[in-house]
């Protein structure tokens, strides 16, 4: 009798082990399948690519690699010497230019005076227009000069907003040209964090819905919220050929993964002591409106 219950005793223990195991198994998948989460996170910043508005050599380089600095500060001078022929040739230009405007006008104003018998109507016709055409000539040196200033005042290449100076590559006696960016900032206070997120958890992300950002290796969570949903990623399977047609690849994978989709997350906190670095890594759990605390802790 007592081998019999025993035999019971350790039938039940066996069912109940593989119950709670089957159970707790069932939980876990559906907790990893279909919770809003996704290991799969990245710290992004906004990056500002500085290239000059003029060309030359560059005179020197104020700044050092990953230094912080704030709007205004001069990040790199171009020779100016050029700038300074060019803005004094405007300049004498722009005299050259106002004497014969003044002495179109002190002819245009005797032949006016003159009477009819001595100057014709058309003679004083072409005075005026004369002085029209040198009037234009001086306003056209003034904007000249305008841009010899501006082009002297461009040489010197300053921050445009606060931010820090990366992978400076730039060096003294470098030629520059106009528009080539030649230097990279990342701007101050400009982070985010995408989440790519499985195509089938798309329903369970909401805007404004409250995130936490688990760094990798490490013990801080940021917190933060959803901004965004993208919209639509690149298709690798449509692309076209010369003929603008639909170049639809013939082998079919039998394996078909989810397609991540990014999802911008607003940061609203970070721990203090914790420094933000664009590319880091990150896990993603977002908390949706009637959880009551976050999935970060029903996975660990």
């Amino acid at each position: 009798m007592k081998n019999r219950l025993f035999k019971i005793l350790r039938l039940i223990i066996t069912l109940s082990v593989v119950g709670l195991a089957f159970f707790l198994g069932l939980k876990l998948w559906n907790n990893y399948m279909n919770s809003s989460w996704t290991r799969d996170g990245r710290v992004r910043a906004e990056v500002v690519m500085i290239a000059p508005d003029v060309s030359g050599l560059v005179a020197s380089v104020n700044v050092v690699d990953n230094q912080f600095v704030k709007k205004g500060d001069l990040l790199f001078q171009i020779d100016k010497v050029r700038f300074e022929h060019a803005l004094a040739e405007a300049k004498t230009l722009a005299q050259i230019r106002k004497a014969e405007h003044e002495m179109k006008q002190n002819q245009y104003k005797r032949r006016v005076g003159l009477s009819d018998e001595v100057m014709s109507e058309e003679n004083r016709n072409d005075a005026k227009l004369e002085v029209a055409i040198a009037k234009a000539k001086y306003e056209e040196a003034a904007i000249q000069i305008e841009t010899a200033e501006l082009n002297l005042e461009r040489s010197s290449v300053k921050a445009p907003s606060d931010g820090w100076v990366s992978n400076l590559l730039l060096r003294k006696g470098d030629y520059v040209q106009t528009g080539e960016s030649h230097m990279a900032m990342i701007k101050k206070d400009s982070f985010w964090i995408y989440g790519y997120f499985e195509e089938n958890k798309l329903s369970l992300l909401h805007i404004n819905d409250k995130a936490q950002m688990r760094m990798l290796g490490t013990k801080y969570i940021i917190q933060g919220h959803i901004e965004s949903l993208a919209s639509g990623i690149s298709d690798r399977d449509n692309v076209t050929d010369q003929r603008l047609l639909a170049n639809v690849n013939p082998t079919f994978t039998w394996v078909r993964l989810a397609q991540r989709i990014p999802v911008r997350i607003h940061i609203d906190s970070v721990p203090k002591g914790f420094v933000l670095a664009a590319g880091m890594t990150c896990s993603v759990s977002i908390i949706q409106k009637e959880d009551k605390k976050s999935d970060f802790l029903n996975l660990r």
